[in-house]
């Protein structure tokens, strides 16, 4: 079984927001809501500066508060580790939304909780995420870690990277190289 994961680089991605577009296009994300988004990080002191631009959205955890907290069996992890939300279990409750560190999920508004889901649909189907196939700089990847010649496994052992909020525990499976 394999054990998706996605990997940015974040020396390539320009912050041009095509990975959101064909996410909303894709999953027909309601105006005003997504499943992804750009985050522009500026770390460092004048004149020592840093910036890092980020293509996020759901860190599809191996240690999910969001699928622990659930009181409805509703959010839950796929084969393959991506976590999902039964649309029909999902009650609206929030309790996922306030579980979650990434503040990665939304209240859809036909009332259920909504987030990204690794495009699953396409993946079944051989076709990598909408996001990942659209992108112009080619900074996102995703695929098996488990598969030691997956290109993000590759990535991973190359190149220094990093989670977001590690100290959380969750075993995020989105990683940022640096």
């Amino acid at each position: 079984m394999p054990r998706y994961a996605m990997v940015v680089d974040t020396q390539r991605c320009v912050g041009c927001a095509d990975c959101v577009v064909a996410c909303k296009t894709e999953n027909n994300v309601p105006d005003g809501f997504c499943r992804d988004w750009i985050v522009q990080d500026v770390t460092g002191v004048f004149p020592a500066l840093h910036m890092e631009i980020r293509s996020e959205r759901c860190n599809h955890c191996e240690n999910a508060p969001c699928v622990r907290c659930c009181p409805t069996g509703a959010s839950y992890i796929e084969e393959g580790g991506i976590v999902l939300v039964d649309h029909d279990k999902c009650t609206g409750c929030k309790a996922c939304i306030a579980a979650c560190p990434y503040d990665a999920r939304y209240v859809h508004p036909e009332g259920y909780v909504d987030k990204c889901t690794f495009c699953i649909h396409r993946v079944k189907e051989g076709l990598e995420p909408a996001c990942v196939e659209v992108c112009p700089t080619r900074c996102l990847h995703f695929g098996d870690l488990d598969d030691p010649n997956s290109e993000v496994s590759r990535l991973l052992k190359t190149r220094h990277h990093h989670t977001l909020i590690p100290e959380a525990g969750t075993e995020p499976k989105i990683f940022f190289l640096t």
